[in-house]
Formats: C-alpha cells, sequence, structure tokens
C-alpha cells in the first residue's frame, strides 16, 4: 500500500534551517475533534517558527477525532505551508487492531504513517510513561529488553502500513542502556528498514525526557547514514508550542553527520528536500 519515492527539484535552504516537522500530536492524549479552532494555533506557530511542512500524527486510538475536511479547510486557509493527514500507528495490545482498519480505510487520504513501538509485556501501560513506565526495567536484563523492543519494531516495519518509524530507540528512555554494542542490538532492524524502504525520524523529544538524548542515538545515526536510510525532522510536539523544539540542535547535530537532506511525505511519497 506503500507509495513511491520521487525526489523533487527545490531551492537549497540553508543547513541551519529545518522546515518540516513530522510528528505532531494536536488531539494530546485525548479525542478531540479536528476543527479550525484546535487546529489553526498549529499552522500560526509553524509559521512563527519557520516551518513550511507539517504533518498531523496523532495517535490511532484517538483516530476517531480525525477529520479530513477540517484538515482540508485548514490548508484553504493557510496556502503558504503544506499541511499532511498522517497518523501515528503503535503496538497497543487493545486498540491497534482497531487502528490498523482504519489506516487500511483511510490509506489514500493520509499522507504519512508513523510506526512506532509503546508497550512492552504490559498491555495497561505505555513503557515510556514518564516515570511511572521505568517500573517495567526493575530486575530485568536490559539486553533482554532491547531485543524485545527491536523485535517489535521489526514488527511494526514489516506490516506495509508504515512510511516511517518514529523515536527508533525509545526504550533508553530512562537511562536504560545495554551492556553491548548497540550495533549488535539494531542493525537487523535497520536492515529490515531499508529492504522495506522506509525512513526513521530524528526527534528532538529524547532531549525532553530523562535520557536527555536525541532519538536516535549516535552510533544508530551512523549506522543508518551508512545504510542509505532516510530522515524525517521530528519534534513530537504534543502542544503547538513545541512544533520545532529544539530544531536549531538538530540542525548542528545534522551537519557533524554529514546529513544533507530530509524527506517529506505526500500521499505516501516520499520527497526527497535538500538542505
Amino acid at each position: 500500500m506503500r507509495g513511491s519515492v520521487n525526489t523533487y527539484q527545490f531551492s537549497p535552504i540553508t543547513s541551519h534551517l529545518l522546515l518540516s516537522d513530522y510528528h505532531t500530536h494536536p488531539q494530546g492524549h485525548r479525542v478531540q475533534r479536528y476543527t479550525l479552532a484546535l487546529l489553526q494555533p498549529w499552522a500560526d506557530s509553524a509559521r512563527r517558527s519557520g516551518l513550511t511542512d507539517i504533518a498531523f500524527t496523532d495517535h490511532d486510538r484517538y483516530h476517531a477525532g480525525i477529520d479530513f475536511d477540517e484538515i482540508d479547510r485548514l490548508r484553504e486557509r493557510n496556502p503558504d505551508l503544506r499541511i499532511r493527514a498522517g497518523i501515528e500507528w503503535d503496538n497497543d495490545p487493545i486498540h491497534s487492531a482497531a487502528g490498523r482498519s482504519w489506516i487500511e480505510k483511510n490509506w489514500d487520504k493520509l499522507d504519512f504513517v508513523l510506526g512506532s513501538v509503546h508497550f512492552l509485556d504490559r498491555p495497561d501501560q505505555m513503557f515510556d510513561t514518564v516515570p511511572d513506565g521505568a517500573a517495567q526495567f526493575e530486575g530485568r536484563n536490559v539486553d533482554a529488553i532491547y531485543v524485545d523492543y527491536f523485535r517489535r519494531v521489526r514488527e511494526i516495519a514489516g506490516t506495509g502500513l508504515v512510511d516511517c518509524l518514529a523515536h527508533l530507540d525509545l526504550i533508553k528512555i530512562h537511562g536504560h542502556r545495554p551492556g553491548g554494542e548497540i550495533a549488535s542490538l539494531v542493525n537487523e532492524t535497520l536492515d529490515s528498514i531499508r529492504a522495506q524502504n522506509l525512513a526513521i525520524e530524528l526527534s528532538t523529544a529524547g532531549w525532553r525526557k530523562p535520557v536527555k538524548e536525541l532519538y536516535p542515538g549516535d552510533r544508530i545515526i551512523e549506522l543508518a547514514i551508512e545504510k542509505g536510510i532516510p530522515f524525517t525532522t521530528a519534534s513530537d510536539a504534543h502542544s503547538h508550542a513545541q512544533l520545532g523544539d529544539k530544531f536549531s540542535s538538530l540542525a548542528q547535530k545534522m551537519a557533524h553527520f554529514g546529513i544533507r537532506q530530509v524527506c517529506v511525505f505526500e500521499q505516501h511519497d516520499r520527497i526527497h528536500l535538500p538542505l
């Protein structure tokens, strides 16, 4: 069901300016029906932050709030912005089946689908809940948790229903680190992502969390670059005030790694923008 890859010709932008945020949650963590009153502040914030391309990616468990007609109205009111209809689909054991059905039904209306893993063994609690989720790691082998986590990421990636993987090493959120080299734990997952021609996001959200580190970490970025995996840029904003959060630091990080392009999506077609 996924789209194709296009490389469009755009005017180069300066290396210190990132123009796209592809992980946002207008509804926050509850169902709020999409209306212009809810969405227009996000467009206004994007404009103030110098963003020109944003994707709404509310969690699939809140899909009842998504209204494609309201997104179209927002586009009409803000013709200077590229506003993408998206969703974040995770492995929620209670809601993911309904989320999958909704995505399949609305595939042609969606520009972008993020895949993510927020659940380990507990169906009633996301492991990345701060601080309570840290209890799921107590007394357990961290390497084994990492192995299980990345297996779940591969399962989401292999469905054919996602365009990009969110916060790839979210498992580190509470500061738990594997005992060995991360490459030995993540290489199979990165190979799977590359084989399926998916992107991964560079998410500043990790800088706001206990781990205080970009998602993904430096070594994973190096490996992804070696494998030719493309990147989106993301803040995981749960308020319009967080749009583009810490993007200046992200731009510096990307320059350090020599990342010279970022990708955006239109009806699942991936577009590579030069930096």
